[in-house]
């Protein structure tokens, strides 16, 4: 049964209803049983136990949790404190209760979609009308519809007088959609052309009608986009797919390394196998950033309080990297491209010339008058400022009375009679009184759609088809004037006289073509898709650049007609889509990730729900949007502006560069330490770190500076940059080598201070391995301190361009005052197993941690020298 194309006679039968009693009682418990009921299925929801589980086995988390437990360990078995496991679990809860919040957003756009079901609906069963919980609508229900009544289920039309539905829950497009349950439709076609249908979640704003339930529950359009969104499992975005690869490696690492080490000392090293194996313990803790999860959140959410006052409001925490990171914009474009507000931007007076701008003569004044008249939008005035009520195109001619001056409703004729707008007729018609003409007492006035209104005009049939080239909806004028009214209405109609037609179109908004611009310039490929006509559609995207010659615009027929490698073939090529269904809107967001592009999507129906879920980053409109869009979204956009998505794309890659600082930052002292040990051990030396040594370096001597990255400003060019790939490394774009020159530097000064401690006689002060130990802990301490400022940007430490940080400075003025504490106080002193430091000492440890910021002043200057950037 295609209820969409089957004749009523057919519906009626297939469904065993009756046209005039509809279902008889005993019938309903088989039509559920049959057709199902009209109720969402859903899956069975995770226990919170289980998502602790599935998180906590996460392998950051794990490395976390090892890291955990083994400081626990280390500070038992030698009696000191446990701040640094307390801090690694509650990092660890952190995360968990993160991804667990991000989790729950799926059950709660399924729940604000069980929302929009209708809680009554009016049946006609065993020959009574009746009124029934929606949920208990069943296929073959012959139910009635009236204004103000919102749809319970899938219902063919029987009648329609005056009918008029709001379907932008689902299409997208907020005009209203005239119904006529006597159109013939034999092929498929998009939802907004089916006239003969209304559909379950939708509202009648206009007229009655009477019609059969065909579709209840799953089989509704609604339900289906239910399913739809039940099945779109959100994936994890591109950053924390990264982290995750980080963690791998840095496990791999730690565990290497201590292997190493742990081999070195039981074959060259005269160690005792307990203190072997916590050197080796020591050595794999010291792979390990331990703040680099934290500097990461604090990062996000700095990036989610900033994208707040440029009205980005973020749900979903990660999608604030990912974001920054889009390659692909497929944006909707009623309200978010456009103004949402239809505009007429032309009119033509019949023999006269084409108004586009200027001074309005008196004629052309008088028409919109006349189709002011004849229309039932109303505007008061409240607050300073006009607020408009009624239909789009009808607010469209007040707006623009209001905006010329010319809105006097107190001086409007009285109306004496109306034929109401029908969507056979597809026109209305007024009365009014006229007692300034010589022509008749009363003057009728006709509006509607053109090829209702005129005939055989071939002047007004050439201006029509210009408009309509430019993808303008185009409304004309007849009238005539009459003495007395006709006892059958509907011949007030009849030979006029055609006047002249307005077109008008719903307007980009002014900031949208230079957001698209700079879309452009920064390698995001912005799309159109709509459930507008394609001609509107593609008249919108040529004006703001996003259709170029060579573009191609489809439709959801054709676009269903595709096969995926069809669509594959040719989907660079297509940059508008209209009239898509929500089936094909998830359709083209998947096919652009399977071209390993991050996809930003925008929408604000229940529609746009399911390719909102599936998309890298999904961003629903706050003003526009539905509570199901919403709560599907990563990101709500309080202002429904593409505009601010591009924003919004700039923060994002803000966060992005200055966790790849703080990688940089962290890593190059990580990688130092391993070396040194690993060195140190080697050529017999000994260990030039003691374990507590290496967790102050990595807790506190990196970690608080590192904070202040989190507050970098974005380089002035960050949005003529490439975007950043899917798979691409953290240490892509050069981050790799800049950590093997910072960690070289750091390993060769602080071998040279532990050598000058350890051999040479200072000051009178004997050399050990103890002072070598304080020398080498000392130096790398004040590099890898002051090295946050090398890692903030491309330009020298001492260059102007540097934008103001004062974070970064507080940060590190508190880590340089910890550390004279830590190697100045002697009870501090031997919680370290540091010893006191000569003046000479001192100075040749500040010079040593210079000679590594010179180094990487160096490397910074010849890189910019070959245009090339430090961290990008």
């Amino acid at each position: 049964m295609n209820y969409i194309t089957d004749s009523i006679e057919n519906i009626i039968k297939y469904y065993q209803s009756h046209l005039k009693n509809g279902l008889e009682n005993d019938q309903i418990s088989l039509a559920q049983e049959k057709w199902g009921n009209n109720t969402y299925s859903e899956q069975k929801k995770e226990t919170l136990g289980h998502k602790i589980k599935e998180h906590l086995l996460e392998m950051m988390n794990l490395v976390l949790l090892f890291v955990a437990i083994l400081s626990f360990y280390l500070a038992w078995i030698n009696d000191q404190n446990f701040t640094k496991t307390v801090v690694v679990l509650l990092i660890v809860l952190i995360n968990i209760t993160v991804a667990i919040l991000q989790e729950n957003r799926a059950e709660t756009a399924l729940t604000a979609l069980k929302k929009m079901a209708s809680p009554t609906s009016t049946v006609i069963r065993d020959g009574k009308k009746q009124n029934i919980a929606s949920q208990d609508l069943v296929c073959g229900d012959l139910i009635e519809l009236s204004a103000g009544m919102q749809v319970g289920a899938d219902v063919r039309l029987l009648s329609a007088n005056a009918l008029q539905i709001d379907e932008s829950a689902l299409t997208g497009e907020s005009e209203p959609i005239s119904k006529d349950a006597q159109a013939v439709i034999t092929d498929r076609v998009p939802l907004g052309d089916q006239l003969h249908m209304v559909f379950s979640g939708t509202n009648v704003l206009n007229g009655t009608a009477q019609g059969i339930v065909v579709a209840v529950g799953n089989q509704s359009q609604m339900g289906q986009i239910a399913n739809l969104l039940e099945s779109q499992i959100k994936t994890k975005t591109p950053l924390q797919k990264r982290i995750d690869r980080l963690a791998k490696r840095l496990t791999i690492i730690a565990f290497l390394a201590g292997a190493v080490i742990f081999c070195v000392n039981y074959f060259m090293n005269d160690i005792a196998l307990i203190d072997n194996l916590m050197t080796a313990v020591v050595l794999g803790i010291a792979a390990v950033p331990e703040t680099l999860p934290v500097i990461v959140t604090l990062s996000l959410i700095y990036g989610v309080e900033n994208m707040a006052r440029k009205n980005a409001i973020i749900r979903n925490i990660p999608s604030v990297e990912t974001l920054g990171n889009a390659t692909v914009i497929a944006s909707d474009k009623t309200g978010t491209l456009t103004q949402n507000k239809m505009t007429i931007q032309k009119l033509w007076l019949k023999s006269e010339k084409i108004w586009t701008s200027g001074q309005l003569t008196s004629d052309e004044i008088q028409m919109l008058h006349y189709f002011a008249l004849s229309s039932n939008a109303t505007a008061h005035f409240e607050s300073q400022k006009w607020h408009v009520h009624g239909d789009p195109t009808e607010a469209a001619i007040i707006h623009f009375l209001i905006d010329h001056d010319l809105y006097q409703p107190e001086l409007f004729p009285k109306r004496i009679a109306e034929l109401p707008f029908d969507s056979t007729r597809k026109k209305m018609s007024v009365v009014i009184t006229d007692n300034h003409s010589k022509e008749g007492k009363y003057l009728v006035l006709t509006k509607g759609a053109f090829d209702r209104i005129v005939s055989n005009d071939a002047d007004a049939k050439n201006i029509h088809d210009q408009f309509a080239d430019q993808a303008l909806r185009v409304l004309a004028l007849s009238y005539k004037h009459v003495d007395e009214l006709p006892s059958v209405l509907t011949e007030i109609e009849q030979d006029q006289t055609f006047l002249g037609i307005i077109g008008m179109i719903d307007p980009p908004r002014p900031e949208s073509k230079t957001a698209v611009a700079e879309a452009r310039a920064a390698g995001i490929k912005p799309l159109m898709i709509t459930g507008d006509h394609a001609l509107t559609a593609k008249a919108i995207a040529k004006t703001l650049d996003i259709y170029r010659e060579g573009d191609q615009v489809v439709d959801g027929i054709t676009l269903s007609a595709l096969t995926e490698d069809e669509l594959q073939k040719n989907l660079k090529h297509i940059t508008v889509y209209a009239r898509v269904s929500p089936e094909d809107k998830l359709r083209i967001v998947k096919a652009w990730q399977k071209e390993n592009q991050i996809v930003a999507m925008t929408g604000d129906g229940v529609n746009d729900a399911p390719s909102l879920r599936a998309a890298d980053v999904g961003t629903a409109m706050g003003i526009a949007g539905t509570e199901v869009s919403k709560s599907a979204s990563d990101i709500i956009l309080t202002d429904d502006n593409f505009a601010t998505i591009v924003a919004a794309i700039k923060e994002g890659r803000r966060v992005y560069a200055n966790i790849k600082k703080t990688i940089y930052y962290l890593l190059s002292a990580n990688i130092a330490e391993i070396l040194i040990m690993l060195i140190g051990a080697i050529i017999g030396w000994g260990l030039p770190f003691t374990g507590i040594q290496l967790l102050y370096i990595n807790v506190l001597a990196d970690g608080i500076p590192g904070f202040g990255l989190s507050r970098e400003k974005a380089d002035k060019d960050i949005m003529s940059q490439a975007p950043i790939g899917v798979n691409e490394s953290l240490f892509s774009r050069g981050v790799n080598k800049r950590i093997i020159v910072c960690s070289t530097s750091f390993i060769m000064i602080s071998l040279i201070g532990f050598s000058i401690g350890r051999f040479v006689e200072i000051q009178g002060q004997a050399p050990s391995h103890i002072l070598g130990q304080t020398m080498a802990f000392t130096i790398l301490t004040l590099a890898s301190t002051i090295n946050v400022y090398n890692a903030r940007s491309n330009h020298s430490i001492f260059s102007t361009k540097n934008s103001k940080n004062n974070l970064i400075l507080i940060t590190t003025l508190l880590s340089l005052i910890i550390t004279l504490l830590f190697t100045h106080i002697p009870f501090l002193m031997t919680i370290l197993g540091v010893v006191s430091l000569t003046p000479i000492h001192w100075l040749i440890a500040i010079s040593l941690s210079a000679v590594s910021i010179v180094s990487i002043e160096i490397y910074k200057l010849i890189l910019n020298k070959n245009n090339k950037k430090f961290i990008s």
